[in-house]
């Protein structure tokens, strides 16, 4: 008798471990997983330590890369609105008319109210919804801020960028300027003086801390940082961060250092935070830059994309290639620990997002219409990723077109007439990897805590997966200036975009030109409209304000 028993625990467990997901949500009393959705403004490919630069340590995000799935072949817009957009309606800007150039603060719109957004899907779904920090995606009218749009509370700005203290915003070619920090709808001027990063980190652990946990937590923390500030202090970070890296011979790598350092000690602070409230084994985390960085002194900045072509605002791989991570306990062991090589685009978080919480089951006929697809199972099961193609971005008003089908990508119109379309580090690589720092960093103390910890072997090896390299070859190829003609690249083989190779490959040029054709046929036109000068915020006591409301 005792030889069925055993046996028939042994199915048990064996059923137990391949549906590690289910499990553990039945372990949390089947509550639907927390979302932790962190963004980084303007972060570049080579920022962060898990893709190959030791300059600047990152031991907290790096400690979450190595123990979940590092995206590395993971694409996002080239610029702020339009990303932004994708990512809260998982839909390309061109349907929905974000496709040129962001929102601006005396600008009379915002990302269409037809449009439905994640945090509108996931209160369907009993889910608490908090933004903090950054929101872009319209103000003139309060229907368009992030409480009136499916967010139950939001501490943050509702611009572009800001200084990290003063919290005020320099307008378009700083002809306005004005205070832009809300609690809600409430002008937050009480935080003056305060730096941004640790406003926001602040915030983000008091909404963690006060969370009901009989209730699923969406949380979207939308930092400032690695966005520059002001032009009178285009890099701020405080003193005492900027003084730990006078290794750092540029002193604006060396600023940019201090904000970076600061971001990365916020995410281990959230970490812990839900560590200490006892959800972080129902939580799913997820780290994303917006766009690519600013680098060279491009938006006064001083971000890395090496070995990356091209900056934020172009469609070079350096603009649109993202540094992301996905990190959750709800992922099974064997499909945790790597380097994804899966393709994948900001669009997909919306519908992955929505599968994850529903086990799955989501109904996919109210989601018909996105440009988004599920990445679920290819990250909780394995699977291949369901995308073949991306669209980057079409863009008539300024003649920027770009589709990546396969490994193969096309390119043409030029951002900045030719300026940005070189390749810009540092490197950081001639700098030996601080294991110490990562150690001794909050996530990796907590992680290691509840053996979810790679050891070092695996960490070196998964550090050298994520870490791209360049080296001459021999491919035949002409140099590409997309002003002029449109460029082929084979990015598996060229991520550098080194090696144009149009010329010898037409009928794959034809191919994706008539693609970017079918697309172009969906599109709708840009939404953009002229500068409303009353919205200027001299007329609003220097406060940007929602000033549709009051006309």
């Amino acid at each position: 008798m005792k030889k069925p028993i055993l046996s028939y625990l042994f199915n048990i467990l064996v059923f137990c471990v391949i549906q590690t997901f289910l499990c553990d949500v039945k372990a949390n009393n089947g509550l639907k997983p927390n979302i932790i959705l962190i963004v980084a403004d303007d972060l570049g490919w080579n920022d962060v330590g898990f893709h190959g630069s030791s300059q600047i340590p990152t031991p907290n995000i790096d400690t979450l890369a190595y123990s979940g799935i590092i995206l590395n072949n993971y694409y996002v817009n080239p610029i702020c609105t339009p990303s932004r957009s994708a990512l809260l309606t998982g839909k390309y800007p061109i349907h929905n008319g974000m496709q040129h150039g962001v929102i601006t603060g005396t600008e009379p719109r915002g990302l269409p109210l037809s449009e439905k957004l994640l945090p509108e899907y996931l209160r369907e779904l009993g889910y608490r919804n908090h933004i903090v920090g950054k929101w872009h995606l319209g103000s003139y009218k309060k229907v368009y801020t992030p409480t009136f749009r499916g967010f139950d509370s939001h501490l943050g700005f509702w611009i572009g960028h800001q200084d990290y203290f003063d919290h005020t915003i320099e307008g378009w070619r700083r002809q306005t300027w004005g205070l832009d920090m809300r609690r809600n709808m409430e002008v937050a001027k009480d935080l003056h003086g305060k730096y941004s990063t640790d406003i926001f980190t602040n915030e983000a652990v008091k909404i963690i801390d006060n969370h009901d946990v009989t209730t699923p937590l969406f949380l979207y923390l939308a930092h400032a940082a690695v966005h520059s500030g002001n032009s009178y202090n285009p890099l701020p970070a405080p003193d005492e961060y900027v003084s730990k890296f006078s290794y750092i011979k540029d002193y604006p790598r060396q600023r940019f250092a201090g904000m970076m350092s600061k971001l990365d000690e916020s995410v281990g602070d959230v970490i812990s935070a839900l560590q200490e409230k006892k959800i972080l084994n129902n939580s799913i985390i997820i780290f994303t830059t917006d766009n690519g960085g600013a680098a060279a002194g491009f938006n006064e900045n001083a971000a890395s994309n090496f070995p990356l072509r091209g900056v934020k605002s172009t469609l070079w791989e350096g603009g649109i290639r993202g540094s992301a991570l996905v990190w959750s306990p709800l992922l099974r062991a064997n499909v945790s620990h790597r380097v994804s090589q899966d393709l994948m685009h900001i669009t997909d978080w919306l519908p992955t997002i929505l599968d994850a919480v529903s086990g799955g089951s989501r109904e996919k006929s109210k989601t018909t219409t996105l440009d988004g697809t599920s990445m679920w199972k290819t990250f909780s099961e394995g699977f291949p990723s369901p995308r073949e193609e991306i669209l980057h971005n079409i863009d008539d008003i300024s003649g920027l077109y770009s589709l990546m089908k396969d490994s193969w990508k096309y390119l043409k119109g030029d951002s900045y007439g030719g300026e940005w379309n070189d390749w810009y580090g540092p490197s950081g690589r001639d700098y030996k990897y601080n294991f110490t720092a990562l150690e001794q960093s909050k996530t990796y103390k907590i992680l290691k805590s509840i053996n979810s910890i790679p050891d070092k072997v695996k960490i070196k090896e998964i550090r050298k997966n994520a870490t791209i390299s360049c080296s001459p070859n021999s491919t035949p190829h002409t140099e590409c200036k997309p002003a002029e003609k449109a460029c082929l690249f084979n990015i598996n083989l060229d991520p550098c975009e080194k090696y144009n190779v149009a010329d010898r490959f037409p009928d794959v040029v034809k191919k994706l030109e008539e693609i970017l054709q079918r697309y172009n046929a969906t599109a709708v036109p840009p939404g953009n409209l002229p500068f409303d000068q009353r919205g200027d915020p001299k007329y609003w006591d220097y406060i940007w304000t929602n000033f549709g409301d009051y006309l």
